[in-house]
């Protein structure tokens, strides 16, 4: 049952706001680009959605934000919307550039049996975001909401020095294989491998080397003590507001969640 009640949240854990269209008003003034990377990691042809905020994106950091557990490969859209882009656009000149890409409906954007997405994303999604925004390639922020924020910290772990920032939004994250959601790894060999819990109960932060560190979830969050556990492994404060697992809750935090890209990619 508890599977069953994981898997249903996942679905629900995109948190799309609908497609918006370069010039509309819900851009505000941003530039936003769409193209696609046929992968030779992850063997996909996969969306991307690129946003330079005030229309030019050149010589600012780059943010890379990963979306969650979806119904198909059009994950890269879930969180271009009016609210992501109005509190991206409301940093001013500290906003960084945005690469939003498609992780597949259920990779977790990890190495397994279908394709190796963690370097999808570290050797093609960030190389060609910044070939086409002309972006800072040495200030680079990752972070995602629940398949994305899980996705986050384990790409920024095989690459401890590429990130300026890491943030996990919801963070999908179990204790034990037993507990995770249907095709969140291909089994227990393969959870085993990215047990991040683990990881930093290990290694604590030095596993993510001198990156700034986040995790924030719902007082509802059924991750919440699994997140917990993580933020007290790797010695940072856990982040809670009222909420549960949805839209809803990561729309209404936005705002904080992009000052701290920035803060911390001011500072990198």
């Amino acid at each position: 049952m508890r599977l069953v009640a994981l898997a249903l949240i996942a679905l629900a854990a995109c948190g799309c706001g609908g497609k918006v269209g370069t010039g509309s008003g819900a851009a505000h003034g941003a530039t936003i680009t769409r193209y696609s990377i046929k992968s030779r990691y992850a063997h996909h042809t996969l969306g991307q959605v690129l946003v330079a905020p005030g229309g030019d994106g050149a010589g600012r950091p780059l943010l890379v934000f990963l979306h969650g557990k979806s119904n198909g490969y059009d994950g890269e859209e879930a969180s271009v919307n009016g609210e992501f882009l109005g509190a991206l656009a409301r940093l001013g000149a500290r906003a960084p550039d945005v690469v939003f890409p498609s992780g597949g409906p259920d990779s977790y954007w990890h190495a397994r049996r279908d394709g190796d997405w963690g370097a999808y994303v570290l050797r093609e999604v960030i190389p060609e975001a910044i070939r086409r925004l002309h972006a800072d390639g040495r200030r680079v922020a990752i972070g995602g909401i629940s398949m994305g924020g899980f996705g986050a910290y384990d790409i920024a772990r095989r690459d401890p020095g590429r990130f300026c920032a890491v943030g996990g939004h919801s963070a999908a994250m179990w204790f034990q294989g037993g507990d995770t959601a249907p095709g969140a790894f291909d089994d227990a060999e393969d959870f085993s491998r990215n047990d991040l819990i683990a990881t930093a109960q290990l290694h604590g932060r030095a596993a993510w080397g001198r990156a700034k560190l986040w995790l924030d979830g719902g007082t509802g969050d059924p991750f919440r003590s699994a997140d917990e556990a993580l933020a007290k492994a790797l010695g940072i404060r856990m982040r809670h507001w009222p909420g549960a697992h949805s839209g809803t809750y990561w729309r209404a935090h936005y705002g904080s969640y992009l000052r701290f890209y920035a803060q911390a990619l001011r500072t990198c």
